[in-house]
Formats: structure tokens, C-alpha cells, sequence
């Protein structure tokens, strides 16, 4: 049985019903918005699964469904829906690992005043990210993009009554705009040029030959090809989603929305956005590869960047104290990692390490959530300790997790996603920069989830809170051990053949080039391990003032991580005062002189209306009323003579013709 592409708006409109449930629901009606939220979640995985099936049995296939939206004029705006491997495996990731976190979050969120709005938000997430997955269209993803913006803003900031909640929910949202202002920009430019924005249209799509043959060869002033300038826009959008160097700054800040959000965001929804954006768009960023002529080609760009964002994220995870902000680093430097490969010529890769990350992941943040349940809301490692013999199933899950992060061999799936991104850095014949970053971010990963794990599990209990934690109920730890369980079985998607990737791309050719690069890495999972274990499990911490080891060692450059590499008060110092600059500025011209110019001309308009007033009744109107008033002064006097008797105007007849006899006579003497 299957799920056709014309059925897989099916897959988003459950959750979003759900979250409609919610919305509509009364506050009191707690069972009624979690469990529509967990059962359509439960129900979209059923029918990914079905997808997925179909998917498989003709994995080289574009299976899609196009429709029109609206009509503008003489054009017509288009949307799909696209069913492939790629989408049928990520919605599969999507709705199973987010059904296991909404599970999670009944025990964690059952004392939240909140909680029927809770569920509401997630469902509203996780419908978001499931329609940006089925998009066949750029429009139709960028709308759930932005939805997903939005769901992100709503959650992170869900415990809005804290201020550092507040101010995160809206670096997240705001530093994100940034890329998704490239992005924008990247559609507009790409519907201009090829007249659509559907990825496959029976050949006219973006995507197919003809679009691609014709962008590559389109060369602008600066010698980009059009294809390269729409790709690096449309990874700008990448590097804000996926936290990558430059836009990282807003992913740790995440950490202030409760753990279950930590957990969404940085395993299954928001933060894979951007490296399953690339992967769906990898014709258009690969379609200049063959240009020897382009001076910058858009994978070039992406692979230096996500080197960058590994090695960065590693090294700032080392010096951090906060159990959620050290995986939220881990989370910047596995993006990296991500990208690194996309930029390398692997996006099945990518992916498979974005599948493995995404139930890994989890169960860490999810293990953190635990903890954090269990001790009051404490999340400084430094205030922990002693959880190992108190809290058994967490820290069993918890070390699972943490081996498959820092690539322990054989049995976790961390290991052999992380070497498919190591083999692919290794036959890129650009650079090997690449490559050696990813190594360097190996030992260092091994390292900081050593530190984490030691701090918070081993020696004893540092915190009244941690003296009286215990284990969270079933509700909590089952999906924890079903993640566990998935991090290992995931190892045997690539054992002994990588049968993943080659169901993402079947024309897939990886060629070996021997154990030598597994060994090495292995060697340098096992230095990072032992080195952690030397530094901070070989000499536990015994009180929360004990100042680290590294900090003692080399005290510049832990404040400088810890401090996150100034990133933020950079930001803040440039661009920050930049902004502060342009809208004092702004406000001046606006107040003074805009505001200045409207205040002048109103004083000239009450001036002119004063002086025109007087003119008017002074002159006009007081001459008018003078000249009226006499001539009623005249016809009043007149009025007086017309008495209406005979014998008065008989005398004044009489006394006229006196009058006139004598001015006869008179004249008649002269």
C-alpha cells in the first residue's frame, strides 16, 4: 500500500487540524489538545511510511502533483506537491521523532498553566515543516518556510514572562529574516529568469535540464553564472535556518524555550530546513560545476562555510556550562557538518547524517530534559553531578546518545554518517581544508560530550537539587529508550553497504579509497574521549566553585569561548549600532525635518486661514453687511412715510405743488 503525491497534503493537514483543535479549544481542555496532537502526528507518520514505500519502489522518479492556485492577469501561479526519497524519509524523520517528543512533553509540561497552547504550537510546527517537505513549488515551500518562522518565534518565546525568553524569540526570529531576505530575493530572480518556480514540470521545472542548461549559461558582469548568484541567495535562507557562521548567533539563544522546543527546533524541524533546502535545490547549486570559467561556484561557498561552522560550534561547545547550550553548539557544529558535505558534491551524505543527527539528537535533548525535570530547572553542569546512579535509564540513554554524537564505532549510526562527510571531504579535489576541519570537530566533539557527560552524571551531587533528583515516569523515559534503540539500528542503513544513499540517489557511484581515513578517525574519537575522561572523569568535580581545569590551563581562550567568541557583542558593537545609528537618524528626520516641514506648513495654513479670515469677514463680509444695513436703514425710514391714509398723502400732494408753484414763480423773476 501507498501514499500517491497527489494524497500527501494528507501528511501537514493533520497536525494542523490538530492545531486548530487546540486553538479552538478551552483552556481546560488539556487531554483534548495533546492527544489530537499526538494522534495526528501518529496518523502523518503512518501515511510517511506509505510514502515512503511508494517512493521506493521507483526511488529514480519524480513522482508529482501540480495544481493551480490563482490566476494574475494572463499568468497563472502554480503550486505541487513532490514525492521522492528524499521527502518521503525526511517526513518519516519528521512525524516519528516528533510524535516521540510530543509524548515527552506531557511529563515535562504537565505543570504548565500553558499546556493546552503548548500542543497547540507544536502541531503547528511540525504541520509547517511537513508542508515545506511535500512542496513541489519554491512558493509553496517559501510560505511554510516562513510559517515555520513564525512557529519557531511562537515557541521559543513561549515562556514569554521571562525577558531572556522574549529577547530570544525575537533574535530568532529577526536574524533569520536576514537569510530569508536573500532567499526572497534568490525565488524572485529565478521565476524572472525561467518563468516558474515548480521543481519538476514535465521538464519545464526549475530543476530539469532545460531551466539548468539555460541558467549555467547565463553569465552576469561580475563572471557568475545566473544558476551560481540564485544559489548562493537561495543558501542564504540556508545559513539563517541552520544556524550556519555568520547567522549562528540566534540557534543557542533557542535554549530559552522549554526543552521539548530545544529538541524540535534542533533534531527533526527548524534547523533541517536549511540543509534539506540545499539537498532539494542541489541541481541548481551544482548546475555551474562543469563552468571552468565561473570564478565562485556556489558549492565552493557552501562546503568553506559549513567547515567553518563545524570547527566553530565544537570549539565554543567546549567551554560552555549550560547542558542545553553545549548541545545547542554541538547542534551549529553538526549542521556544519551537514553543509561541509553538501558543498563537497555529497548531499546523500548530508542527509543521512541529517536522518542519524535527527534521533540522536533528540534522545540527548530529550536526556537533558530529563535531567533538568528531575533537578528543578537546574542546567548548569557545574550544579549537577552524582545523576548516574539516581536517574539509570536517562544516563543510559544519555551515554548512547552521546557515543553516537561523538562517533563511537560500530553499532552507532553518529559513526558512519560522520564518516560518509569524512570520505566525501577527503575526494574533493578543491581543498582539504574541509577535511581537516571535520577532523579537528571529530576529536573536539568526542571531547566536549565527554566534559558534559562527566560533569552531570559522574561524582556526586553538587546542588540540593541534584541531591533529590530521580527518575522521570514512563512517559518520559520510554521515548527516550526508543530513540536509543533507533541510534544504533540506524548504524545498519550503511552496514556493510551504504543502502541509504543509494535509495536517495540510485545512480549514486562511491568509490573507496581504503580504511586509512576510518582508522584516523577512529584514532581521533578515541584521543577526544580519553582526553575528556583524563581532564574531567579521571579528577571529578567536588564543588561548584572548583574552577575548570581548562580555565586554569588557559584562561584567555575558555573566556573567549565561553563568551562565544564575542559573536554577539560584534553583532552588537556593528551592526547593532549601525541600526541604533539609522534609526536615531531616522527618528530625527522624521521629527525634525519631515516633521518640521509639516509643522511649517500648518502654521502657514493656520496663518494663511487667519489672514483670510479677516480679509473675508473684516472686509468682505463687514463692507456687504454695512452696505445692506444702510439700504435697510433707508427702506425703514421709507417704510415710515407709507401710512396708508388718504388725507396725509392729499397734504404732501399739496404741499409739493406749493413747493413747485414757487419754484416756478421764482424762476420765472430771475
Amino acid at each position: 500500500m501507498t501514499l500517491s503525491a497527489q494524497s500527501l497534503w494528507l501528511i501537514p493537514a493533520l497536525p494542523l487540524l490538530a492545531a486548530a483543535i487546540g486553538a479552538i479549544s478551552a483552556r481546560k481542555n488539556r487531554s483534548i489538545a495533546a492527544g489530537s496532537a499526538i494522534l495526528a502526528m501518529s496518523i502523518s507518520f503512518v501515511l510517511s511510511c506509505l510514502a515512503l514505500n511508494g517512493a521506493l519502489l521507483a526511488p529514480a522518479n519524480h513522482a508529482f502533483f501540480n495544481f493551480d492556485w490563482f490566476d494574475l492577469g494572463a499568468t497563472t501561479v502554480r503550486l505541487g506537491f513532490l514525492l521522492d526519497p528524499l521527502t518521503a524519509f525526511m517526513c518519516v524523520m519528521v512525524t516519528f521523532v516528533g510524535t516521540l517528543i510530543f509524548i515527552f512533553s506531557l511529563g515535562y509540561m504537565k505543570e504548565d498553566a500553558n499546556f493546552k497552547q503548548f500542543f497547540c504550537f507544536l502541531s503547528f510546527f511540525a504541520a509547517a515543516m511537513l508542508g515545506l517537505l511535500i512542496a513541489n513549488s519554491l512558493l509553496l515551500l517559501f510560505i511554510c518556510w516562513e510559517l515555520v518562522g513564525l512557529a519557531s518565534y511562537l515557541l521559543i518565546g513561549f515562556w514569554f514572562h521571562k525577558p531572556s525568553a522574549a529577547a530570544a524569540a525575537k533574535k530568532a526570529f529577526i536574524t533569520t529574516r536576514i537569510g530569508d531576505l536573500g532567499l526572497l530575493l534568490g525565488i524572485l530572480w529565478l521565476y524572472d529568469s525561467s518563468g516558474s518556480l515548480l521543481f519538476y514540470d514535465g521538464g519545464h521545472g526549475v530543476l530539469e535540464l532545460a531551466t539548468l542548461t539555460s541558467l549555467s549559461g547565463q553569465t552576469l558582469a561580475c563572471g557568475l553564472a545566473a544558476s551560481t548568484a540564485i544559489g548562493l541567495l537561495i543558501f542564504c535562507g540556508a545559513v539563517g535556518k541552520s544556524g550556519q557562521f555568520p547567522l549562528h548567533v540566534w540557534l543557542p539563544d533557542a535554549m530559552e524555550g522549554p526543552t521539548p522546543v530545544s529538541a524540535l527546533i534542533h533534531a527533526a524541524t527548524m534547523v533541517a530546513a536549511g540543509v534539506f533546502l540545499v539537498a532539494r535545490v542541489y541541481p541548481l547549486m551544482s548546475a555551474d560545476a562543469l563552468l571552468a570559467a565561473v570564478p565562485v561556484h556556489a558549492l565552493t561557498v557552501v562546503a568553506f562555510i559549513g567547515a567553518i561552522t563545524a570547527l566553530m560550534g565544537a570549539l565554543i561547545a567546549c567551554a560552555q556550562n549550560d547542558i542545553k547550550r553545549v548541545l545547542a553548539f554541538s547542534t551549529v557544529s553538526q549542521l556544519g557538518y551537514m553543509m561541509l558535505a553538501l558543498g563537497v558534491g555529497s548531499w546523500t551524505a548530508a542527509i543521512f547524517h541529517l536522518l542519524t543527527h535527527a534521533f540522536f539528537k533528540a534522545l540527548l535533548f530529550l536526556g537533558a530534559g530529563s535531567v533538568i525535570h528531575a533537578a528543578h530547572h537546574e542546567q548548569d553542569i557545574r550544579s549537577l553531578g552524582g545523576l548516574r546512579t539516581k536517574m539509570k535509564v536517562t544516563f543510559a540513554n544519555f551515554a548512547i546518545g552521546m557515543m553516537a554524537l561523538s562517533g563511537v564505532p560500530f553499532l552507532f549510526s553518529g559513526f558512519w554518517s560522520k564518516e560518509a562527510i569524512l570520505h566525501a571531504a577527503h575526494g574533493w579535489n578543491v581543498s582539504s581544508l574541509p577535511l581537516y576541519a571535520g577532523l579537528a570537530a571529530v576529536v573536539l566533539t568526542a571531547f566536549y560530550m565527554t566534559r558534559l557527560i562527566a560533569e552531570t552524571f559522574f561524582g556526586k551531587a553538587r546542588s540540593e537539587h541534584a541531591e533529590h533528583a530521580h527518575e522521570n515516569s514512563a512517559v518520559m523515559t520510554l521515548p527516550l529508550v526508543i530513540l536509543a534503540v533507533c541510534a544504533m539500528a540506524l548504524s545498519f542503513l550503511a552496514w556493510p553497504s551504504p543502502w541509504l544513499q543509494h535509495q536517495l540517489d540510485p545512480e549514486l557511484q562511491i568509490e573507496t579509497s581504503g580504511h586509512g581515513l576510518m582508522i584516523l578517525s577512529i584514532i581521533l574519537v578515541g584521543a577526544g574521549l580519553s582526553l575528556g575522561w583524563w581532564i574531567y572523569g579521571r579528577k571529578l568535580r567536588q564543588t561548584v566553585q572548583q574552577r575548570d581545569p581548562l580555565n586554569h590551563a588557559a584562561p584567555a581562550v575558555m573566556a573567549a569561548l565561553a563568551n562565544r567568541l564575542g559573536f554577539d557583542e560584534l553583532y552588537a558593537g556593528t551592526v547593532g549600532r549601525v541600526n541604533t545609528l539609522t534609526a536615531a537618524f531616522a527618528n530625527a528626520l522624521d521629527r525634525w525635518v519631515i516633521g518640521g516641514l509639516v509643522n511649517f506648513l500648518a502654521h502657514l495654513g493656520v496663518f494663511s486661514g487667519g489672514v483670510n479670515r479677516q480679509i473675508d469677514e473684516d472686509n468682505l463680509n463687514g463692507g456687504f453687511d454695512r452696505v445692506s444695513a444702510s439700504i435697510r436703514g433707508s427702506g425703514q425710514r421709507y417704510s415710515k412715510a407709507q401710512t396708508g391714509e388718504a388725507h396725509g398723502y392729499l397734504r404732501v400732494i399739496a404741499i409739493a405743488f406749493i413747493v413747485l408753484a414757487l419754484a416756478l414763480v421764482m424762476g420765472g423773476v430771475r
